[in-house]
């Protein structure tokens, strides 16, 4: 089989990260694999996030980016989850040491009191765990871009079957028990101009 690698990707992590390069960095995912794959190829790569139902057309237009083959696009199979809402009346101070009540200051007598939520990803650290499981069989290499300590019961599974684990991150919030789990860490901020947008 060789040195078969399988990259996973988890779309709302990159996002938040790419900031620790540069308020406002973007990359471009062509960029990023073609950098990857001078480790060696990838024989397959998944992009997972959650989005708003229905998704904007740029949205669209991106994902069908990323699965549009070479020339064209980085080839990267798209999962997509829908976002989910969660009450956000209330947070926690750290201050206080409990949960605070949050309240809209547009809220009136008139119009009623305005039902707080935040949308939030849901599904993607179950999949990335689902897809690093089903291909076991399948690969030598797993590429993570994540940095969710959830994972690390998956990681640490592959890892001990004899799995190489890579990881393909920013600085910014990757768990501790992750990189000391990893093999290889490929430092996207060290690279980030040749994967700049």
């Amino acid at each position: 089989m060789g040195d078969r690698r399988l990259w996973l990707i988890d779309a709302g992590y990159l996002f938040n990260a790419r900031h620790s390069v540069a308020q406002g960095f973007k990359f471009n995912y062509a960029k990023l694999r073609k950098k990857l794959e001078e480790s060696g190829e990838i024989w397959r790569a998944y992009y997972l996030n959650s989005t708003p139902s229905p998704p904007t057309d740029a949205q669209d237009d991106f994902h069908k980016w990323l699965r549009s083959a070479p020339p064209m696009g980085p080839k990267i199979i798209t999962k997509l989850y829908e976002m989910k809402e969660e009450r956000g009346d209330k947070s926690y101070c750290e201050c206080c040491d409990e949960k605070v009540m949050l309240a809209c200051p547009n809220t009136s007598k008139k119009a009623g009191v305005h039902r707080l939520c935040n949308q939030v990803q849901k599904g993607v650290d179950v999949g990335l765990a689902t897809l690093a499981l089903i291909h076991k069989d399948n690969y030598d290499t797993l590429i993570l871009s994540s940095g969710d300590s959830d994972l690390l019961d998956a990681i640490e599974h592959l890892s001990e079957n004899g799995k190489r684990i890579e990881l393909a991150v920013f600085h910014l919030g990757v768990a501790s028990e992750l990189q000391s789990r990893a093999d290889k860490i490929h430092w996207i901020d060290d690279f980030s101009a040749e994967v700049a947008q």
